[in-house]
This record gives structure tokens, sequence and C-alpha cells, in this order.
């Protein structure tokens, strides 16, 4: 049985995630986290009490971890060597545990040979940095999503202020345009458009719009 894979890149702020989880639930597609996956990394160091530092230690530990998700229920479960570890990872500790061993190149190629083996065995949809480039160059269908900073730095305002935080739309942009730099600029897997990704610029779709477009790319490959 041959599955299908959807690979969406794009800056900060361009509403992958978003985009993405609608997406795997009309499609009945595994939405691969990449960050639960970290997280769940993060947890299994956290056990063991390996500092985060302790560069040699945890890529000793790597070959030790398996990570997989499944659906139960309608709910995504994130499984760490076979237990639901869904109610564990979104703690503070395992947040900053897992920003700090996300450099490690060792557990970054963990998970990618993780992710790959999922896309192997499910149809899923990924959204990243470098999904299409790097991580499942031989997707069926790549996106390389994005809108204006400006657009961008909006949304992330709004967010902001729907949650009472008060925030400066101008330091935001500027802070976004920083990031992206960074990531276009990252000696590993850096943020760039895959040859054969669609480019799709949101700044002026509403989010059932992309999702609708993107959807109906993925109906045209499927019956090509």
């Amino acid at each position: 049985m041959s599955y299908f894979s959807i690979a969406i890149d794009g800056p900060a702020g361009a509403g992958k995630s978003t985009i993405a989880k609608q997406i795997a639930r009309r499609l009945g597609f595994i939405y691969v986290d990449t960050g639960a996956m970290y997280r769940a990394m993060a947890l299994y160091f956290l056990r063991r009490q390996i500092d985060a530092s302790d560069n040699e230690n945890i890529e000793k530990h790597c070959d030790g971890i398996n990570i997989t998700i499944e659906y139960m229920d309608g709910e995504q479960i994130v499984l760490l060597n076979g237990e639901n570890v869904n109610g564990l990872i979104r703690t503070e500790e395992v947040g900053n545990m897992a920003s700090a061993v996300s450099v490690n190149k060792t557990v970054r190629l963990k998970l990618v040979e993780l992710q790959r083996q999922l896309a192997r065995k499910n149809n899923v949809i990924m959204d990243g940095r470098d999904i299409g480039t790097y991580v499942l160059p031989d997707a069926d269908l790549k996106i390389y999503l994005t809108a204006s900073s400006k657009v961008r730095a909006m949304r992330r305002y709004k967010e902001l202020k729907e949650k009472g935080i008060e925030a400066d739309i101008t330091i935001i942009e500027q802070d976004i345009i920083e990031r992206d730099r960074r990531d276009m600029n990252r000696e590993f897997a850096p943020l760039r458009q895959a040859e054969d990704a669609i480019y799709l610029d949101s700044s002026d779709m509403a989010i059932d719009e992309v999702v609708d477009y993107i959807i109906g790319l993925y109906n045209n490959k499927k019956d090509n």
C-alpha cells in the first residue's frame, strides 16, 4: 500500500500548523507534530536526569528512543517507547529541555529518521522549515506557505491582544524579519522553497481558503 505525504514549509507566522491540522482532520491524515516529538524526547532525557548540556550522554541515548504518533478516538497520541505521554509533555520544564536539546544535531537527525518512518507507514501532513527540502524530499505534495512580514506581524499582534498581552506591532514585525533571516541562513537544513514546491502567499487569504486550495491540489495529485 502506498501512502500520501504533504509537506508545508514556510517562515514563522505563516499559519502552517493551523492549516496543516485542519487539512489533517479533513483528509484523515496524521498531523506530524514535530514540536511534540521534541518534547517527548526531552521527557526521556529528563527522566534519566541527563543534563541538556551533556551532549555526549544525549547522543549515546538517542538510539534507545522511539517516538511515534497515532490517533485514538479522534485524539492525536504521542507515544514514547510505546507509552502515551500526551499528559506529560506540555510542562514548562519539558518545553525548556526540548528547546535546549533541539540544537543538538544527533537529536535532530534522530527525529528526522522517526518522522520519515511515520511517513512510510501512514498518510501524513508535516509542517516546518525544512520538510520538503530535507525531511521529506520525496513528498507527494509540497507547499511553500508564506505571507508578508506585515501580515504575519498583524496576526501575531491579534493573538497576543486576544490573550490580554500588550504588544508593539513594529517590534513584532522586526522580530519576524530577524527570525526569517536566521532560518534562511542557518547551517543545517535552512528555510528555502523546494524546487518542486508550490508557492502560496496567504497574505490576502482566509484560513479556510488556504485549506480548500491545498485540498484541491491534493485531489488533483491523487486523481492523476
